[in-house]
């Protein structure tokens, strides 16, 4: 499961983290900060690497994306799809000490779109653009996106295939 953003609770790297008002506007439009300590979480575009390497280790043959309403709106919006340390360009989440908090991110950038994706319960009534960032996300960690999350209600979703068989 992937936000359609990134989010990080506490110390550590977060590669993508937006220090500026879209990250702040994306932190109020979702509401994020602890449930039990009210502080603010760090907020940061999609991490294309990190979900990617998420994917391969966990074994995913499919992945569900929430929160795409919460970019309604914001234009243009971004996805990690590498990074940049000690002046070479990388491809895979790093396994060497260190070299995370060193890198900075490479920026994939696409329209954001202005039609409204809350509430939205079938994939054919998405955006242009929302599809297309969707897709884009599919292609980055490598499996097929099969629910996505559109508001906060458990009915607010579009189930592409359904992920749990009877």
């Amino acid at each position: 499961m992937f936000k359609a953003y990134s989010t990080r609770v506490g110390a550590g790297p977060l590669t993508t983290e937006l220090d500026d008002e879209v990250g702040q506007d994306i932190r109020e439009r979702a509401w994020e900060y602890g449930t039990t300590t009210g502080r603010p979480r760090r907020v940061g575009w999609f991490d294309g690497l990190a979900a990617r390497y998420s994917a391969t280790i966990n074994g995913f043959t499919s992945a569900v994306l929430t929160r795409l309403d919460v970019l309604d709106g914001i234009n243009p919006v971004k996805i990690c799809t590498a990074y940049e340390a000690d002046g070479k360009r990388i491809h895979r989440f790093p396994s060497e000490p260190g070299l995370l908090e060193r890198a900075t991110p490479v920026w994939e950038e696409m329209p954001g779109w202005s039609a409204p994706t809350a509430g939205i319960t079938n994939k054919s009534q998405l955006p242009p653009e929302a599809a297309a960032y969707v897709r884009r996300i599919e292609d980055v960690i490598g499996c097929p996106i099969d629910l996505i999350s559109t508001g906060p209600r458990r009915d607010e979703s579009i189930v592409v295939r359904p992920i749990i068989l009877r």
